[in-house]
């Protein structure tokens, strides 16, 4: 197993059928969009080649249906079971990553028109609030429900950086970036 080479999308495909048990690329696919997705994007095209792949390996069984659509499902092998299990207990040594649309435009905005930042500031204070909204719906929901709070803790990070970013583009519209950069200040006793 250790001249073979697992991606992040294999470790996806590999933890949503451990959380799930066995799955088709489709629910696959469903169960990303409403959970993993929501921080870790990567083309859902994916999610139909991976798991095939990971069959081949024997991380995964794979079964077809004898008639009609022939959907393949797919069910962890006790080796997939221990990549697994190796991935979430080896150390994570990569810095936090961030691709964002919005970031990159605010880099080159002296190239732009003197209101693209205003503006952009304005639609990311909207996107940044609705997915707030959208988290604490789901806090609510699911919050209380003892098989949903192990990931629940995901959701109070992504909670946390929507606040900042909204922090951030709030602060920038209302032209006071020193109320951030005062509030990051040390503070002496």
């Amino acid at each position: 197993m250790s001249e073979v080479r697992l991606s992040s999308t294999s470790y996806v495909v590999l933890g949503m059928i451990a959380l799930r048990g066995p799955s088709t690329p489709y629910d696959l696919k469903r169960a990303v969009r409403h959970s993993v997705g929501y921080f870790w994007y990567f083309p859902h095209a994916q999610l139909y080649s991976e798991p095939d792949r990971l069959a081949g390996l024997g991380l995964l069984a794979l079964s077809v249906e004898e008639g009609g659509r022939r959907r393949k499902t797919y069910s962890l092998t006790e080796p997939g079971r221990t990549a697994l299990r190796d991935w979430l207990g080896s150390p994570t040594n990569e810095h936090f990553q961030m691709r964002d649309i919005a970031e990159l435009k605010l880099f080159f905005n002296e190239v732009g028109e003197p209101g693209n930042v205003l503006n952009l500031a304005h639609e990311q204070i909207k996107q940044h609030q609705a997915r707030i909204d959208e988290y604490q719906t789901m806090i609510a929901r699911f919050g209380d429900v003892p098989s949903a709070r192990p990931r629940m803790i995901t959701l109070e990070l992504g909670l946390e950086m929507e606040h900042a970013a909204l922090r951030f583009w709030s602060a920038l519209a209302d032209g006071d970036l020193d109320r951030l950069r005062a509030a990051r200040a040390p503070h002496k006793p």
